[in-house]
C-alpha cells in the first residue's frame, strides 16, 4: 500500500491546502488593512460601546502571518501537498521500519531463543515467564480474565487443566495463533421440549447407576454420541467438550444444559497468529503449560 495518496485524492488534498492557505493569506491581510467604521449604526451599549468602534489588534496579523510562514515552512520540509513527500523524504512508514530495525538489532537475538526454545527452559526463567504474563494480560485477560479463570459464564477457565480443543503445547499454539469456533447445533426442532429434558437429564445421569436405564439415552445415542461420544468424554478434534468431568462452560444447572441442548452455542475464540509474534505465541504457550497456573503467577507490574 502506497504511504501516500496519489492520483485524484492526492490532487484533491493538495488543492485543499493551498485553499487553506490562500485563505489563510486573505484573513490575515484583511486584519491589517481592517478599518475602523465611523459611520456604523448598530447597537450602543453604556452610551459609547459599539460594534466596531475600534481597530483589529495588530497582534492578531503578527500571530495570522507567523502560523502562515509555519505552515508553508512545515509543507516544504514534510508530506502535506497530496504525493509531494517533503525535501526531507519523511514518512511514518520509514520511522516505524527504523524503529523495528533497531529493536531486532537489540533484541532479535533474544527474542530467536525464546521463539526456538523449549518448555521446560523457558518455565525455569522467571524473567520469560514475567513477560509472558505480560502478554498474556494485554491480549487474553479481557475475555479469560487477569487470573486465567474465565469470566461471565462464557470464556472458559485456563487453570483446569481441561481443554475443549486439546491441551498439548501443540494444539495450544494452534488455538492461539488460528483461533476456534464452536459448533454446537441447535437441537430444539430434532428433540422438541421434553426430548431437550430428557437429554439435559441423562447428561447429568451420566456415570451414575441410573444412567444406563435413562430415557433420554437413545436420544443422545441418536444425536450426540457422534461428537461427544458414548461414554460423553468428548473429542477433543471436534471441539466437543468432556461431559462427564463436571466442567460446564455455559452453567451446571438442568436449565442451563438445556439451553444448551435447545439453542446451540457457537463461542468464537478469536485467531492471534497475525497479531503476535512467534515469540508472543512461544510465550504464551508456556504460560499455559506450566506447572503453576497463571492464577498463582504475580502480576506483571503495568509499563
Amino acid at each position: 500500500m502506497a504511504e501516500l495518496p496519489t492520483g485524484f485524492w492526492g490532487g484533491w488534498i493538495a488543492v485543499l491546502t493551498l485553499v487553506s492557505l490562500a485563505g489563510l493569506a486573505w484573513f490575515a491581510l484583511s486584519v491589517y488593512h481592517a478599518k475602523v467604521d465611523e459611520q456604523h449604526e448598530g447597537p450602543v451599549w453604556d452610551g459609547n460601546l459599539r460594534e466596531d468602534a475600534n481597530p483589529v489588534p495588530v497582534w492578531w496579523f503578527w500571530l495570522l502571518l507567523s502560523l502562515l510562514i509555519v505552515s508553508v515552512i512545515y509543507l516544504m520540509l514534510y508530506p502535506g501537498l497530496g504525493p509531494y513527500r517533503g525535501m526531507l523524504k519523511w514518512s511514518s512508514g520509514a520511522r516505524i521500519a527504523q524503529s523495528e530495525s533497531l529493536y531486532r538489532a537489540e533484541f532479535g537475538e533474544r527474542r530467536q531463543t525464546i521463539a526456538d526454545g523449549g518448555l521446560t527452559t523457558l518455565h525455569a526463567d522467571p524473567r520469560v515467564m514475567a513477560s509472558a504474563k505480560r502478554v498474556y494480560d494485554r491480549n487474553c485477560a479481557v475475555c479469560h480474565g487477569y487470573d486465567a479463570t474465565g469470566q461471565a459464564s462464557l470464556f472458559p477457565d485456563l487453570t483446569d487443566n481441561v481443554w475443549q480443543w486439546g491441551g498439548t503445547p501443540d494444539q495450544i499454539e494452534y488455538t492461539i495463533r488460528n483461533g476456534r469456533n464452536a459448533v454446537m447445533p441447535s437441537w430444539s426442532n430434532a428433540l422438541g421440549e421434553d426430548g431437550v429434558k430428557n437429554v439435559a437429564d441423562y447428561v447429568l445421569a451420566m456415570g451414575t447407576d441410573g444412567g444406563q436405564e435413562h430415557a433420554g439415552r437413545a436420544q443422545y445415542d441418536q444425536m450426540c454420541s457422534a461428537c461427544h461420544g458414548v461414554t460423553g468424554e468428548g473429542t477433543a478434534a471436534l471441539g466437543a467438550p468432556n461431559l462427564t468431568d463436571d466442567v460446564w462452560l455455559y452453567g451446571a444447572s438442568a436449565e442451563a444444559i438445556q439451553k444448551s441442548i435447545a439453542d446451540g452455542r457457537t463461542g468464537v475464540m478469536p485467531a492471534f497468529g497475525e497479531r503476535l509474534d512467534n515469540t508472543q505465541v512461544r510465550l504464551l504457550v508456556a504460560l499455559l503449560t506450566e506447572d503453576a497456573p497463571p492464577a498463582l503467577l504475580p502480576r506483571a507490574p503495568v509499563d
